[in-house]
């Protein structure tokens, strides 16, 4: 979670813990419209957890576009990194979720993005289709 980044793991209120968990919950579970709620109440589309991990990549990662487009309208950042040096779209291509790939592209996910980037990937497990959609066959 961006606020708890700088803090130690003491200074952060465990109902506010508990509430991040329940919502990165959401997100992998494709649970789109708890999360539209909890981001129309004022959660932050671009909320990351210990890892880096955006509430997008873990939907993306998850196979739920519709989870996905949500988080978009909501101003997530599609092209924000992990710790790792991860993309969501990278993430995506990786779990062969071609609906979350085709979701994070329209919303300008930019495939060279990260490493290994989603064009790198594509190309790493010979999905040939990805490339197509990212004009690189």
């Amino acid at each position: 979670m961006d606020a708890a980044h700088g803090a130690g793991p003491g200074d952060v209120d465990p109902d506010v813990v508990e509430l991040a968990t329940r919502i990165f919950a959401m997100a992998r579970a494709g649970d789109t419209a708890s999360l539209d709620a909890y981001l129309s109440a004022g959660v932050p589309a671009n909320l990351t957890n210990d890892r880096g991990d955006t509430l997008v990549m873990l939907a993306a990662y998850h196979g739920h576009a519709d989870t996905v487009a949500c988080l978009c309208r909501h101003g997530a950042d599609v092209n924000r990194l992990n710790d790792r040096g991860q993309s969501p779209l990278a993430g995506a291509v990786f779990k062969g979720e071609d609906a979350a790939v085709q979701t994070l592209f329209a919303h300008g996910a930019d495939p060279d993005l990260g490493r290994p980037s989603a064009v790198e990937a594509a190309r790493m497990f010979a999905k040939e289709h990805y490339l197509a959609l990212f004009d690189r066959a």
